[in-house]
């Protein structure tokens, strides 16, 4: 490579936010750049020629990544590794460390590392706080009586058979210690069930704690879930996790099946046996917890495509709620209306009492891809930012601007036509409507007269319809 190039793509990767480490086969630096200089807080001629474990004293032969990726040979993706940097500052990173190959032969090893330093210091806080809230004063023998969850079934809102439906079963499913698994897309309303059904058990008055799996590594998750002890890694404290804040109350474990497979298998033991183990600790600990859990794809799906074990969901998913897309139960539409506009006038003072007859058809036709979270933030925009006593179609958000209600399509009967012809002039003027409504999306529009994108895209030729 030509030196010009060169130093291009090393101005290049001194751009990445992530810091990257270099080092020979002898474990001595011999790349690093901007980021990881910010990270660790020392200049690149300090570090380069020196040996990672001298530039970081407080990892080890055992501990750094960099080094065991030197010694086997074997790529790490995606591990947490925690070390204190010269100043004395905790540092959490997400390593993924690659073996330099050259003729067969192990040269050097190349990491990447994500800081992740904050979130593990809010997750702890966050913990701290809990805990603050949670455990037993010193000088007192009762437990703090603050209502831990801030939904009952009455905030669900909604007369359809589904909802109406649905809160029975949650009911029911709150007069037992049965683990729940709720599932709906984004938006339906899934933690209000999940609320409920705690603050309608018996365990209403014991702690109810929410932790989302999403996005988070094994390791820190782990600590998070089930606590750690002094010196279990670098800048460890004796910690209780969330099983033992939520003693005798409920977990909720949002998105389960974003949780890495490798804590899922920790999280199976503790669900068969009741007990947890701090991280770096060999005691166990007995717990009570009841376990809600919930995921945003479809049953089959989160099974097929492997993102939860199968002994997990079984032990999850005792009792399933279902809870419907908001376009699946239009009869709600309405009085969901006038909820969020009392709502929202009581907070900005506003004195809205209605929808238009326009605005109202636009809702009732709207595939409403946000559910009630959209329907929701379409009320409070409009109200927010404009006065008056009627939402009207030009006070609502953007993605209704292009918006147009599906037409009635109605055929002549007095026109006898070959059957065929006949369907696919219905079909072209549906499929049409429904591109106009999308601003020619294929995905949304395909979604909103429910055939696959494929199907579409074949229709949409095979009817010769003009695509913008």
């Amino acid at each position: 490579m030509e030196r010009k190039y060169f130093d291009c793509l090393i101005q290049a990767i001194d751009l990445i936010n992530d810091g990257i480490h270099i080092v020979d086969r002898s474990g001595k630096i011999v790349y690093y750049n901007a980021a990881a200089k910010r990270l660790d807080e020392i200049d690149v001629d300090k570090a380069i020629g020196r040996h990672i474990l001298e530039v970081y004293p407080s990892l080890t032969f055992d501990t750094s990544t960099l080094i065991k990726v030197l010694n086997t040979g074997n790529p790490i993706f995606n591990i947490e590794q925690n070390f204190i940097n010269y100043k004395g500052d905790k540092i959490s990173t997400i390593n993924s460390t690659l073996p330099i190959i050259y003729n067969n032969k192990i040269v050097g090893a190349m990491e990447v590392s994500r800081n992740i330093t904050e979130v593990r210091v809010l997750s702890e806080k966050i913990i701290n706080l809990q805990r603050e809230l949670y455990e037993t004063n010193n000088t007192s023998v009762e437990k703090i009586k603050k209502p831990k969850a801030h939904y009952t079934f009455i905030d669900i809102i909604g007369q359809s058979k589904e909802m109406l439906k649905l809160k029975t079963l949650g009911l029911k499913a709150a007069m037992s210690d049965s683990p729940v698994m709720v599932c709906g897309n984004t938006g339906t309303g899934k933690e209000l069930f999940v609320q409920s059904i705690h603050n309608s058990s018996n365990r209403k008055n014991k702690p109810f704690i929410a932790q989302n799996c999403a996005a988070l590594p094994s390791n820190l998750l782990e600590s998070i879930l089930f606590g750690s002890v002094k010196g279990s890694f670098t800048g460890a404290e004796n910690r209780p996790g969330l099983f033992e804040l939520a003693n005798n109350g409920t977990l909720f474990l949002d998105e389960i099946n974003s949780m890495p497979l490798e804590l899922q298998a920790k999280l199976l033991r503790v669900l068969q046996d009741g007990r947890i183990r701090r991280v770096g600790s060999s005691n166990t600990i007995d717990v009570d917890v009841r376990i809600i859990s919930a995921i945003n794809i479809d049953l089959n799906e989160v099974i097929e495509s492997k993102q939860l074990r199968q002994d997990l969901f079984y032990r999850l998913n005792v009792i399933t709620l279902i809870i419907p897309d908001l376009s699946k139960r239009k009869e709600d539409i309405s009085i969901l209306i006038d909820y969020f506009i009392k709502k929202y006038n009581d907070k900005c003072k506003k004195f809205f009492n209605g929808v238009s007859k326009e605005v109202l058809d636009i809702f009732m036709d709207y595939s409403w891809p946000g559910n009630v979270r959209e329907l929701e933030h379409a009320i409070e925009s409009a109200i927010s930012l404009y006065d008056g006593d009627i939402i009207r179609e030009e006070h609502l958000p953007f993605q209704f601007k292009n918006f147009h209600p599906t037409k009635n399509f109605t055929l002549d009967t007095n026109v006898i036509q070959p059957l065929n012809t006949a369907v696919e002039k219905v079909e072209k003027e549906i499929i049409t409507s429904a591109l106009e409504q999308t601003d020619y999306n294929i995905s949304k529009a395909a979604k909103i007269i429910n055939v696959p994108r494929q199907t579409l895209q074949y229709k949409i030729k095979k009817l010769d319809i003009p695509f913008k």
